[in-house]
């Protein structure tokens, strides 16, 4: 039997879990919510909420603590803007594990941060007028994707861990999913990675990443 992952408070006070299958944290030891709110929110949802779009496509690689998609569930319903989020996850944390985060009491939602993670797998439901949500178990590398999104939150482990998600074939997929104009974000700055990114077409625009991170990178469609 495998051992659970094991629950750690990063240095903003909130937790990031190590993966016993891969040795790695799923959030940054400096700030784990720190490190979601910068590249995820501030630098993939907010560009869009700006635009006053009708509503905001994101798809998540990967769905993991499902920090990043509770906090585009509130700031949803904050901004009061539709937001329709899709996470893929080939290995989903357990109820234990869940159960156990600090994200719902540290933003004062534990109710919404639970029943992420209750929800059902692979069915979309409309958790309020604001946030569709659908959460799949599912191989990246065999899923067809239906539809375009406005923003990818590319949150794999790091090209070290998890080399194949890091892949041309694969970002080729990702790109033809994206709008016209849509961006991947990530915490990677990782050169080869932007070039390999710059090849398939995107612009790269290199942001100051959380913390003592230096760079952080938003890929945009242009064309």
């Amino acid at each position: 039997m495998s051992k659970l992952p094991q629950i750690e408070l990063s240095g903003d006070g909130s937790h990031t879990i190590i993966s016993t299958e891969f040795d790695v944290a799923y959030h940054s030891h400096q700030g784990a919510l720190e490190e979601s709110m910068v590249v995820f929110i501030m630098a993939g949802l907010h560009p869009y909420l700006r635009k006053k779009k009708k509503e905001i496509k994101v798809f998540e690689m990967a769905f993991g603590t499902g920090l990043n998609a509770f906090l585009t569930y509130l700031e949803a319903e904050k901004h009061q803007i539709k937001v329709r989020y899709s996470g893929i996850e080939l290995y989903p944390v357990t109820d234990e594990i869940y159960r156990a985060l600090n994200y719902g009491s540290l933003l004062g939602d534990e109710e919404k941060f639970i029943h992420l993670h209750t929800t059902a797998w692979n069915v979309q439901k409309q958790l309020s007028a604001h946030f569709n949500f659908e959460k799949v178990a599912a191989d990246i590398s065999n899923y067809r994707f239906t539809e375009k999104y406005d923003v990818i939150y590319f949150d794999a482990f790091a090209p070290v861990t998890q080399g194949y998600l890091w892949e041309e074939a694969l970002h080729q997929k990702l790109y033809d999913t994206l709008s016209l104009g849509g961006s991947l974000v990530t915490y990677c700055a990782q050169g080869k990675f932007k070039r390999m990114l710059i090849t398939l077409g995107y612009t790269i625009e290199r942001l100051p990443g959380p913390g003592r991170k230096h760079e952080m990178t938003r890929a945009v469609k242009l064309s």
